[in-house]
């Protein structure tokens, strides 16, 4: 996995949206309030500067062909992941004919694409009560993979294969168990199924969400 290097862009950012207006006039100062509101994110600026210690990582680069009238173009394809290893993930894909515009693309689309992880202590084995593992066991698909996340007890650590070591970390999940199905050797696919399962850590009710 290749660490990405962040410009300096956001410095002269003009916000377009209502959103991006709120948080430049500082009525809105945390990442917590845009997904209470359930307000969407169009700007990749808006999660930089609500979320400054944002790191990111590219998961995979590839050569992909398209036939077009005047031969095969060629592009590349990259797919980046961002998170704060706190409870936030992203994932995004992006394609041009230049590697670095291809990750550039990518880290915004993934920027956009946030979600909030719900951490937890789901392990029998453990009961510490720390946001340490997720909460209980998530399932994500995307294509032909599938992926279960499993609650591990403290000290276990990330029993999964790398490119789900990459995004469990960086969304601040450090002990768990994996199991794969399908085709896990397309990693795009399989980046995108372990995203989807960290997404159904909020999707999914469970009782103390009655409670509350």
């Amino acid at each position: 996995m290749l660490a990405v290097e962040k410009t300096e862009s956001s410095e002269q950012w003009i916000p377009e949206t209502r959103l991006g207006k709120l948080i430049q006039e500082g009525k809105i100062t945390s990442i917590e309030e845009v997904f209470m509101e359930g307000l969407p994110i169009r700007e990749p600026q808006i999660v930089d500067a609500l979320l400054p210690d944002l790191q990111e990582e590219v998961i995979n680069i590839n050569l992909v062909q398209k036939q077009t009238d005047a031969g095969e173009k060629s592009r590349f394809k990259a797919i980046v992941a961002v998170g704060n290893r706190d409870g936030y993930i992203g994932l995004g894909a992006g394609k041009a004919s230049q590697v670095r515009t291809a990750i550039e693309k990518a880290a915004a689309a993934a920027r956009l694409n946030l979600v909030p992880v719900r951490r937890g202590c789901g392990s029998w084995e453990c009961g510490c009560g720390k946001p340490h593992s997720v909460p209980f066991q998530v399932e994500g698909k995307c294509g032909g993979v599938k992926i279960v996340v499993i609650p591990g007890p403290r000290g276990l650590g990330l029993v999964a294969s790398e490119v789900a070591k990459v995004i469990l970390g960086l969304a601040g999940v450090k002990d768990c168990w994996t199991r794969s199905f399908g085709s896990t050797r397309t990693v795009p696919s399989f980046a995108y199924a372990v995203f989807d399962a960290l997404k159904k850590t909020y999707s999914l009710i469970t009782p103390m969400d009655w409670v509350k």
